[in-house]
């Protein structure tokens, strides 16, 4: 059976692209066929993933609004079992375009397009934009499960109240089957009281949804995009590599997954 995560906050900066692409690589590396998809026009998860949106013949704006089969964008990256439905900046003009539709036609778009899929994927991760707009939308309506990155600092809290209440709307009215999965806490200096507090306080709200594994910060993680690569391959024994190793695991075995060894090469 197929997972559909979106990866959504409307603040930007709380590491949800490192996430996605992170979460996504340690996956295809334990054995899960893995897609990702960028619906951000900024199209850092195409980057991070070694692709340049500038060269791309295809991209989820084709699909989404050229209705171009999915098979036909969809790229694979050079690492095994890790695919990518790349994004463009051309994405930005979706927004507009898409409202020329009917309702439910426009906020259900990527839902529909994913299930022609036919179980191709063991997981499809959906990194969406930092917004509550029509792509986030769309992010959440196709997804089973919304993972919320939550950086470790005095404004966390800000905009999270709002989010759940649009994730509630969305499971009243457009996809009963969503739920939290999970907040995970990024960004973390264990060095500052303001980290332990926040994580305090994100665990006090969500007492059940938040991830054990608490990402820190790195600065290998922050080199790791302009490589093109995801930090676990570009720094993989680094604190924040290893620690996005713990948290997909996490994950996993949260959904029932046996955890395969990576290939000795790797």
């Amino acid at each position: 059976m197929t997972r559909h995560y979106a990866f959504a906050n409307q603040k930007g900066g709380v590491g949800k692209t490192t996430t996605v692409v992170n979460v996504a690589a340690v996956m295809a590396q334990r054995g899960r066929h893995v897609l990702v998809i960028d619906s951000d026009p900024q199209c850092n998860a195409t980057t991070s993933l070694g692709l340049d949106a500038r060269t791309l013949n295809h991209s989820i704006y084709d699909v989404l609004l050229q209705k171009l089969p999915m098979e036909e964008a969809v790229q694979r990256t050079r690492w095994r079992d890790l695919d990518l439905l790349p994004s463009t900046p051309n994405l930005a003009g979706a927004a507009v375009e898409l409202n020329t539709e009917a309702p439910r036609t426009r906020v259900a778009r990527l839902a529909a397009i994913l299930r022609t899929l036919q179980e191709r994927y063991d997981y499809v991760l959906i990194d969406s934009p930092p917004s509550l707009g029509i792509l986030t939308v769309n992010a959440l309506v196709a997804a089973e499960g919304v993972i919320v990155p939550v950086q470790c600092e005095y404004l966390a809290l800000e905009g999270l109240t709002q989010l759940m209440h649009t994730i509630a709307l969305i499971q009243r009215g457009l996809n009963q089957r969503l739920t939290l999965r999970g907040v995970v806490m990024t960004m973390y200096d264990r060095r500052t009281t303001l980290s332990n507090q926040v994580v305090e306080e994100v665990q006090h709200h969500f007492p059940e949804q938040v991830f054990k594994t608490v990402i820190p910060r790195s600065v290998r993680l922050s080199e790791a995009p302009s490589y093109g690569e995801p930090g676990i391959h570009y720094a993989p024994r680094s604190h924040g590599a290893v620690a996005y190793m713990d948290l997909a695991r996490e994950l996993m075995l949260g959904d029932g997954c046996q955890i395969l060894d990576p290939p000795a090469s790797e």
